[in-house]
């Protein structure tokens, strides 16, 4: 049995809140100016949607977006002919490859709470950009959990994809990527995760303090902690510095290609994001329904 060595952290960056979308609010760490790449990792955004606002019909290429929901739920629904709800701690895993045009929308009520959740985008592999969109989703009673010092013992990790302490997802990524939610109860408690050798890792607080691997630096919530990610360093270690502490550890396979960006298409060169232009404007390649479709929910 390898000892277990923690990665340290790297670099700190606090995602204030801005607004985005139509009457959303967004915590962007990822994808801002502050950490603007983290192979595979494109985008992290902490949302709060307010009554009356949303995500209406936009399109993608070349990504995979994961949505976790935290409170509340929202709706979705696609081109490709998908419509679901998105409850409280559900997961929506959708590789939009070569094409897709959806909608998401909070439901909003008088006794709901408002929705507030994660959106990860990840990097597809250069071979995977134009594969056919596929859709993996969890409600919140299939996502399985890790309890590692048993189900008493304080600490939770709900693992949204990879393994954890002998527990397994059944998303199935292009590309690697492993994403928990830790949840711990009480200050004072450590838990040691395992990461792939190699991989890019960052931690999210959502929750509490904590502390990672033997550094004494309190960090508190709202702030995406990159890791290091030395050969000898097989996982993080995390200790609550208070009750009722969470975040979100996410580690993923480094692509070793160009990230061309334009909006909701990511690509490796610009002439493939000028052809996914042409092909989103003539109506073609994935994008044949762009503009006959119109979600139900996006109200436009």
């Amino acid at each position: 049995m390898a000892a277990s060595v923690s990665r340290r952290v790297v670099k700190k960056v606090l995602a204030v809140e801005t607004a985005e979308g139509e009457g959303a609010l967004v915590r962007r760490s990822i994808g801002s100016m502050k950490l603007r790449n983290l192979t595979p990792f494109l985008m992290l955004d902490h949302f709060h949607v307010s009554k009356g606002a949303g995500f209406p019909d936009h399109p993608h290429r070349g990504q995979a977006t994961v949505t976790y929901m935290l409170e509340g739920s929202s709706r979705h629904e696609d081109s490709a002919g998908h419509k679901g709800t998105i409850e409280t701690g559900g997961v929506q895993w959708m590789c939009a490859g070569r094409g897709i045009i959806h909608a998401e929308m909070p439901v909003q009520g008088p006794d709901i709470p408002e929705p507030r959740g994660m959106q990860l985008w990840i990097d597809l592999p250069k071979q995977y950009k134009m594969v056919e969109p596929t859709y993996q989703e969890l409600g919140p009673e299939e996502i399985p959990s890790a309890f590692p010092e048993g189900p008493d013992g304080g600490v939770k990790i709900k693992v949204i994809s990879g393994k954890s302490h002998g527990v397994e997802s059944p998303v199935r990524p292009l590309g690697g990527c492993w994403y928990f939610h830790v949840i711990i109860d009480k200050k004072d408690k450590t838990v040691f995760q395992d990461i792939p050798a190699g991989w890019t890792s960052f931690i999210y607080i959502l929750k509490g303090s904590l502390k990672v691997g033997e550094e004494p630096n309190a960090h508190e919530a709202f702030h995406t902690l990159v890791l290091s990610g030395d050969a000898n360093e097989n996982g993080v270690q995390l200790t609550s510095l208070a009750d009722n502490t969470e975040a979100v550890v996410i580690a993923g396979e480094p692509l070793e290609q160009s990230v061309v960006q334009y909006g909701p298409f990511v690509m490796t060169s610009r002439e493939e994001i000028q052809q996914t232009l042409l092909d989103y404007q003539f109506g073609k390649n994935g994008f044949e329904k762009a503009h006959t479709w119109k979600s139900l929910i996006g109200g436009r």
